[in-house]
């Protein structure tokens, strides 16, 4: 029997999915929450299998409290989920600068904390898995949403080292990069303001707002299916680094990769120039 701690576990996202999934091969779930209320019917099939934490995973102390209380009821934390997260619109130029901190406070220096405050225990007990949910626009950008993608981008590359470094104490390393996913990710977009402070970019970002709002609750990602293949992943003789969930988050981050490639072959002679 595995412990699972899963952040943001708000009703009608990736968290509950994952606790769910969790809980019918058995485990116990520590599952996180800025109002816990919102889980006590949810959560009280299970008994004690289940432990509700309210948390802002922005506060670093209430972090570290929500692991130790985690930790001291099931004895430890076999796999963190860092499934906390969402974006705000803006444009590089003009986004406010309370939008941008709140952004990589939220999807960036999170993953930090949690993953600072998990990691003793799992050194100690020689293993464990850290996953952490990234996006494909953590490999692809998109304009009006920049700042998201950057600080997707950072946890991508903050999960490659930390495979590197926590790999000889027996802790793996997932990074999942969902597509559009039929969660509720995208219901709080019709309200969210476009506070731009260049106006110039106000009908760009408008018309990315509209899109997102257009296409809440039509997204091709099945959240279910999403977290069955990160579980595939987990359990696979080889684990892959990371996984891409839905068809066209697929297609769009190879072709990605194929176009980075060829534009690296094209330059190959001007790249190895550089050297004494």
């Amino acid at each position: 029997m595995k412990t699972w701690f899963i952040t943001g576990g708000t009703p009608g996202g990736f968290g509950l999915v994952y606790a769910e999934a969790a809980l019918d091969r058995g485990d116990r779930v520590a599952v996180t929450v800025r109002r816990p209320a919102e889980l006590r019917e949810w959560a009280e099939p299970y008994g004690d299998r289940v432990l509700v934490l309210e948390l802002d995973v922005t506060d670093a102390q209430q972090v570290r409290a929500a692991v130790k209380a985690a930790e001291e009821r099931f004895g430890g934390i076999d796999v963190l989920v860092n499934n906390a997260g969402r974006g705000w619109f803006g444009s590089i130029e003009g986004a406010p600068d309370e939008t941008i901190r709140r952004t990589f406070d939220l999807n960036l220096f999170a993953v930090v904390d949690m993953v600072r405050a998990v990691l003793p225990g799992m050194r100690a007990r020689g293993g464990g898995w850290i996953v952490n949910m990234s996006s494909v626009a953590g490999l692809v950008t998109a304009q009006g949403f920049g700042y998201y993608s950057a600080a997707k981008f950072a946890v991508e590359g903050l999960s490659e080292t930390l495979r590197l470094e926590v790999e000889p104490f027996g802790v793996r390393v997932l990074v999942v990069e969902p597509g559009a996913t039929r969660t509720k990710a995208f219901a709080g977009f019709q309200d969210q303001p476009v506070d731009e402070v260049v106006d110039a970019y106000v009908p760009m970002v408008e018309s990315v707002k509209a899109a997102f709002v257009d296409h809440n609750g039509k997204q091709e990602g099945d959240p279910v299916r999403g977290v069955r293949a990160v579980l595939s992943a987990m359990n696979a003789p080889v684990p892959p680094h990371r996984i891409v969930l839905g068809n066209s988050g697929y297609d769009v981050v190879t072709a990605m990769h194929e176009n980075a490639l060829a534009e690296l072959r094209a330059n190959e002679k001007l790249s190895r120039s550089t050297d004494f």
